[in-house]
């Protein structure tokens, strides 16, 4: 018998009452549904309940229905880590737009570009960053209709670019908008831009099943109990909050919204609010803990979970977090998956572990999330694993519902990242006997500064500009506040002069300033006999500097 005609397969087909795409988007109506009056967000003096949450989302998904926003269309968002930037992470989608969230630290080029790229329709853009954004809309050839967000609780006196405020777009919609899931759980949720490693950035499409599964991940990966209280203190703009914004729905947890990330503001919410988890860079970290002790709060023995990517903290800060009431747990992932897609799994019995050996534990960036169908280390030229030794060097690859779609509007680079039907990460690791990974190096020598991917390449092509400038290379330095900093090795031309100082201006008038090296080292460029630039020596080099 066929598997067609088995009885399995006859008269069971899927159906209006057994089948619904998934969807993050019905996790805030169920807890809407539930726990109405549980407070949703926190925003400075202000909290909005998760009655008002759904509410404010569906009436932004109607008035950006009413304006023309349906299936596909990009909705842009320069915005930080306020209240509609949660609002857009539902009501966009709930509209059927996907969602494009821009980097707050990037320069107008690159902003133009994105807006270009993504097709942008329609742009939502704080006060705050009035100035950079009014030059991007200048340089980008889209034209979307732009509405300004004035933060009440903290007002800006940035230029008004748009043509109306948020809140009278809100007032526009319909806060009974009858939204629908989406046709196809393949739909595109979301759009985020990589920090863009060989010349333009790309677009990393998400969609509403990847979503669905990370969000629920990270409910389980994190341990939230029910009602969980997180601070913002991870960038919304980057990888959608890790998805934290639709996994606080599935619990009917409290979004505490950060607007800037300064240590005494940081300090007040974990006491006043009684945060219960946080993600970040190192230098979330290190604003922590060197907060004066005057502003720092007493957490009255709690434990907060702090969950932080990127280079592993060193055992310093990892055992100055415990004392200060932190545990520390190491994630690992990429734009391409969701965000973190790799955990640090902490094992009982290390507790027992000398210090040391404990640090080197946590050093590990760990297994697979329990969303991630495979993950493993392979050798990119063979496709198949690498010995399980803890030595032998490889590529980390993915699998699984938590990868991208594709980039978009980049079928070369889709089809390379899944060759031979593994997403290739691009970074080198190892594989230890126990099956974790841990990361040796990155192919494409992408230097993780507080969080934010750097180009060595773009910085050296900026270097490279200087006219006394005769070589350059750019390298990651170590550094225990922003786990990493760019670190510049330059060579001048014959009879020119020139100083790190005056460097390091050229480069703050070409890029972003978190881009710019923070030192600058004149010598002779070690390289191969083929003239190829030796930077495993240059990072040797730049730990001494």
């Amino acid at each position: 018998m066929s598997a067609a005609d088995s009885p399995f397969a006859r008269d069971l087909d899927r159906n209006a009452a057994n089948y619904a795409p998934l969807s993050p988007l019905s996790f805030l109506a169920r807890t809407a549904g539930i726990f109405p009056d549980r407070a949703a967000i926190v925003h400075g003096t202000s909290r909005t309940s998760y009655r008002d949450f759904y509410a404010r989302s569906r009436r932004l998904a109607s008035a950006l229905a009413r304006r023309g926003i349906s299936k596909n269309d990009t909705v842009s968002v320069m915005l930080s880590n306020t209240p509609p930037m949660l609002e857009a992470h539902y009501g966009v989608p709930m509209a059927g737009g996907v969602l494009h969230t821009l980097n707050t630290r990037l320069d107008a080029a690159i902003l133009a570009f994105q807006l270009d790229h993504a097709d942008c329709k329609f742009l939502i853009t704080d006060r705050e960053f009035a100035p950079v954004m009014k030059e991007a809309l200048a340089l980008a050839k889209v034209k979307p209709f732009v509405v300004d967000y004035d933060d009440p609780e903290f007002p800006q006196d940035g230029e008004m670019l748009g043509a109306m405020e948020y809140e009278a777009l809100i007032a526009e919609g319909d806060p009974h908008f009858d939204w629908k899931l989406p046709a196809d759980e393949w739909d595109a949720i979301s759009l985020n831009y990589t920090s863009g490693t060989t010349g333009n950035p790309k677009g990393v499409v998400y969609h509403h099943r990847g979503a669905y599964l990370l969000a629920q991940a990270n409910v389980v990966t994190t341990s939230m109990s029910k009602h969980p209280v997180y601070l913002w203190t991870l960038p919304m703009f980057h990888c959608n909050g890790w998805c934290f914004p639709w996994s606080l729905s599935v619990v009917a947890g409290t979004h505490v919204c950060l607007r800037w990330v300064r240590q005494k503001p940081i300090w007040d919410a974990l006491a006043d609010e009684g945060v219960t988890h946080l993600c970040g860079a190192p230098i979330v970290m290190s604003t922590i803990l060197n907060t004066p002790d005057a502003e720092k709060r007493d957490l009255e023995g709690r434990v907060v979970e702090f969950f932080t990517a990127a280079a592993p903290p060193p055992e310093s800060v990892l055992a100055a977090m415990k004392d200060a009431g932190f545990n520390v747990t190491h994630l690992y992932g990429l734009t391409e998956t969701y965000g973190p897609a790799v955990v640090n799994e902490w094992k009982g019995e290390w507790d027992g572990l000398p210090s040391s050996e404990q640090a080197r534990k946590k050093a590990r960036q760990g297994v697979r999330y329990i969303a991630l169908d495979d993950l493993t280390v392979m050798d990119p030229a063979t496709m198949s694993r690498v010995p399980a030794d803890g030595e032998t060097m490889g590529e980390v690859m993915f699998r699984g519902n938590v990868v991208m779609k594709g980039y978009l509007k980049n079928k070369q680079a889709t089809d390379e990242a899944f060759a031979g039907g593994w997403f290739h990460s691009g970074d080198l690791g190892v594989l230890h006997p126990d099956g974790y990974i841990q990361l040796k190096d990155r192919s494409k020598d992408v230097i993780i500064s507080g969080g934010e991917n750097i180009s060595s390449i773009e910085v050296e092509d900026v270097l490279f500009k200087h006219p006394a400038i005769q070589a350059a290379a750019v390298v990651a330095r170590p550094d225990e506040k922003w786990g990493e900093t760019p670190c510049a090795f330059v060579e001048l031309k014959p009879g020119a002069s020139l100083d790190a100082d005056a460097v390091i201006e050229f480069c703050r008038e070409h890029l972003a300033r978190y881009k710019v090296p923070r030192h600058v080292v004149f010598t002779e460029l070690p390289k191969t006999s083929t003239g190829k630039i030796q930077k495993y020596q240059l990072r040797e080099m730049a730990k001494s500097v």
